[in-house]
């Protein structure tokens, strides 16, 4: 039996390894680039018809440890009024509907039960009054980020929306 030169004896199983790897999973059939794109694609945020909402934004906490605010304005088109009976904000705590009111010059801030946007109208979150507080904010919310909050309707129905993530004071 004649023997190869020591170094093309260890050169021929490299030299076989890509043959080998290219055959590696050759049997089963590769799916076309169009369906395993439209099977990894993100399933789209929940929506209501007739309602809108937009100026969404997440203020982060200038203490770490506190809670985040979300503010947003909607807008109900349709010839009913809704009533937000709870909201997510997606990665973050607990999130619950809040309003601060002044009575004989005394600010105070308590939770909203039922806030409605009449037919026709709009229910406006914002600084000083309605507002979505955020319990513990993950460390990996920064400004200039964005995250999804939906809303959960008396009816049981729901919207989602992105919020845009600002620095306490604004982005």
């Amino acid at each position: 039996m004649s023997r190869l030169p020591a170094t093309i004896g260890r050169a021929v199983p490299l030299l076989l390894l890509p043959l080998a790897l290219s055959a590696c999973g050759q049997d089963k059939p590769q799916p076309a680039p169009s369906e395993s794109a439209s099977a990894a694609a993100p399933i789209g945020p929940e929506s209501k018809p007739g309602l809108s909402l937009s100026a969404g934004r997440l203020v982060l906490p200038a203490v770490k440890g506190n809670p985040a605010a979300a503010y947003f304005t909607l807008a109900n088109t349709s010839d009913k009024p809704v009533t937000i009976a709870a909201v997510d904000v997606a990665g973050g705590g607990m999130a619950m509907l809040h309003e601060t009111t002044t009575k004989d010059g005394r600010s105070s801030m308590g939770e909203l039960a039922n806030p409605a946007a009449p037919a026709g109208g709009q229910l406006v979150f914002a600084p000083g009054g309605k507002h979505v507080m955020v319990m513990d904010v993950p460390a990996d919310w920064k400004a200039g980020g964005s995250v999804e909050m939906t809303l959960v309707f008396a009816d049981g129905d729901k919207l989602s929306a992105q919020l845009a993530i600002e620095a306490r004071g604004g982005n």
